[in-house]
């Protein structure tokens, strides 16, 4: 008889487990490598808080983008707003929420990895290849007391549709009319040199192998990798270092109710002039996204928590977390999202 009972109460906790394990909201996002290695954290933590597995692809911003208008995902990332030619692409409003800000750096691979100061205009002459050798005069003018090798400069940059490259090309194109008329800003280029990675994992990784490169990265990407990245001279003309300091300088601007908004070559005099916030992208109205609205509750649950608590994490990955100014403006942003009209936020 104990045997029974005892068969019994397993058998009903087992019920009870599978019951629960059915019953648990999972979401689905893609998009921007620039916030993975922060959105890895924050979803591990939220999993252990909530039970809510979240299963991030970090496959670019041009990915998130295309995959949060075709509704395969319930958010995408992305380091680029959507401008509003894009807008008009997607059957249905959508809302940018921030969720921190970051450093697109100059990183490079020479001889006892000096530390290396650069203008925009060098910067965006190197990627043009104009400038191509790292003993060239401009170059040697701003780092008088490094030892720059007589080698050929090999430009990396990323291959897939990129937020970080946006990002980059922004601030190129504010600061060099050559870049802004030949090359422009936008998430995928037409590059006039160099060579293709996938992700910022992958620009890092082809910089390390090669001897004379340079490239563009987020700032955990160069740190992780102990790779050396460039002070770089802003609209101030203070070198500036990238660091969460510089580029909560940078953030700290008037901001837009959308929040769709450029950091680059900021007005703030000791801000890093290549800064950037970095975007969930949902649906307005979470049903025309393809949500249920569990999940669609869930999801308004963890944006809240990103903006909030998750922030805690942003620092030690070496991310700005949003200003109070910011937060105010995404907890507006949140509480409009609705399901059938209906506002979600309570």
């Amino acid at each position: 008889m104990k045997k029974l009972i005892l068969l019994g109460m397993v058998a009903g906790i087992l019920v009870s487990v599978f019951t629960i394990q059915a019953m648990a909201v999972n979401l689905t996002g893609a998009g921007a490598t620039f916030p993975y290695p922060l959105y890895s954290k924050m979803f591990s933590e939220y999993y252990k808080k909530t039970g809510i597995k979240i299963n991030y692809q970090a496959i670019g911003s041009g990915g998130g983008i295309r995959q949060i208008r075709a509704k395969t995902v319930d958010f995408g990332a992305s380091d680029a707003y959507v401008d509003d030619e894009g807008l008009k692409k997607f059957s249905y409003p959508i809302l940018h929420v921030p969720t921190a800000a970051g450093a697109v750096v100059i990183t490079y691979n020479l001889p006892g990895n000096p530390k290396l100061k650069l203008t925009g205009r060098i910067i965006a002459d190197i990627f043009l290849g104009k400038i191509n050798n790292w003993c060239a005069p401009e170059i040697k003018k701003l780092n008088p007391k490094v030892k720059l090798p007589d080698l050929k400069i090999i430009v990396v940059h990323r291959s897939d549709g990129s937020g970080t490259t946006f990002i980059f090309s922004d601030y190129l194109s504010k600061v060099s009319r050559v870049w802004k008329n030949k090359v422009g800003r936008g998430k995928s280029l037409n590059w006039p040199c160099g060579l293709g990675a996938k992700g910022n994992p992958g620009v890092a990784g082809l910089i390390k192998q090669l001897p004379g490169s340079v490239g563009y990265v987020e700032l955990i990407y160069a740190l992780s990798n102990r790779m050396p990245y460039a002070d770089v001279q802003n609209r101030a003309g203070n070198f500036i270092t990238p660091s969460i300091r510089s580029v909560s300088l940078a953030a700290d601007t008037k901001l837009p109710d959308d929040m769709r908004i450029s950091l680059t070559d900021t007005s703030a005099k000791y801000g890093y002039p290549i800064s950037g916030f970095t975007w969930i992208l949902i649906y307005k109205d979470l049903k025309e996204g393809g949500l249920t609205k569990e999940r669609a509750k869930a999801l308004v649950k963890l944006l809240w928590w990103m903006i909030h608590e998750g922030q805690k994490y942003t620092e030690k990955l070496h991310y700005a977390p949003l200003s109070k100014k910011a937060v105010k403006k995404s907890e507006a942003i949140i509480k409009s999202i609705t399901y059938e009209g209906k506002r979600l936020w309570r």
